[in-house]
């Protein structure tokens, strides 16, 4: 690879501004481009962000040759399409969580990717974190013995109206997609797959779940209680309980700058801060698997990524939320 990796932006929403304002954390790291549906958004934001080319169409960015890798940050509806264009043109793709709104089509892009051998990896910033990666070493060393439960909740005040994007089925709004995949992840991190799934939604007049209550059971006996939303402020806090310990992350436990690591009743602050949102902490993976030659994370694998959505595919059944036409 080059001294820099050259990024694509496709889309221009505000995940897209916090990606790239990140991104000038990376010294080995520039935005050489940015496409949108229309040549005006494109060049709107490429001039809000300093950015070289803005291009009117998808095909037009992936087909830059001075671009290396695409980031997706469109709504989760066309993931699918924009991850799809960015492996056929073999450029490297980091396309944001989730990668799409059930299994099967994102079981389409893996295999896709496979077979092209293109790099794909989910935008789970979460997992890359070092506070979280701290807490995966430790409880994988036993720090708090057995895990045994996992709880964790991120709920986001409203009211929005009907046409905001979270609030829209056409657009894959609701709780569960937007915000529910992050305390999944983390009970994945720490437990693995379920062997049970069960789940409660209060479901809005447009047909999205606006409140969501998911609890996970596993053959070891351990647990996970989650909670997700749209009616109101959630502590957005997670713990992670032991047979000898336990964790405890302050809010936002999906970027945390630090957390408390507990042995009977010593407690003992772990605090790892760093600049910027945490988005670059993702591209930087990105970038250490392109120069190591690797097609997938072993941070944030694919099979990964499809354990979780499988997870989320079956509280959807079951709570009734339904993205079809």
């Amino acid at each position: 690879m080059a001294d820099r990796i050259r990024w694509g932006i496709l889309s221009t929403g505000s995940i897209a501004s916090t990606f790239v304002d990140d991104l000038r954390l990376l010294p080995d790291a520039v935005v050489t481009a940015v496409g949108s549906r229309t040549s005006a958004a494109a060049e709107r934001f490429a001039a809000a962000h300093d950015i070289p080319r803005a291009h009117g169409s998808w095909q037009a960015l992936v087909d830059d040759p001075e671009v290396d890798a695409i980031y997706v940050a469109t709504p989760h509806t066309a993931h699918f399409d924009a991850t799809m264009l960015s492996l056929a043109a073999g450029k490297a793709t980091l396309t944001e969580k989730p990668f799409t709104l059930d299994v099967a089509s994102s079981e389409t892009l893996v295999q896709t990717a496979r077979e092209r051998g293109v790099f794909l990896m989910e935008a789970m910033w979460m997992r890359c974190i070092p506070a979280v990666r701290r807490m995966v070493d430790l409880v994988a060393g036993g720090a708090i013995g057995e895990p045994t439960a996992v709880h964790a909740d991120f709920g986001m005040a409203g009211p929005w109206d009907g046409t905001h994007r979270l609030m829209s089925r056409a657009l894959g709004g609701g709780a569960l997609y937007d915000v529910g995949i992050y305390p999944v992840t983390f009970a994945h991190l720490f437990l693995g797959m379920p062997s049970s799934v069960q789940a409660w939604a209060r479901m809005t007049p447009g047909g999205v779940d606006a409140n969501t209550g998911i609890l996970l059971g596993y053959d070891s006996g351990a647990l996970a209680a989650l909670t997700c939303g749209l009616v109101g402020d959630s502590a957005r806090r997670a713990t992670i309980t032991g047979t000898t310990g336990r964790i405890e992350v302050p809010r936002d436990f999906f970027h945390p700058q630090a957390f408390t690591l507990w042995r009977g009743d010593s407690p003992s602050e772990v605090e790892l801060p760093f600049e910027g949102a945490g988005y670059h902490f993702e591209a930087a993976e990105v970038h250490r698997c392109l120069r190591e030659g690797l097609t997938e994370s072993p941070l944030i694998p694919l099979a990964g990524t499809l354990d979780i959505l499988t997870v989320l595919d079956a509280v959807r059944v079951k709570v009734g939320l339904d993205y079809s036409d």
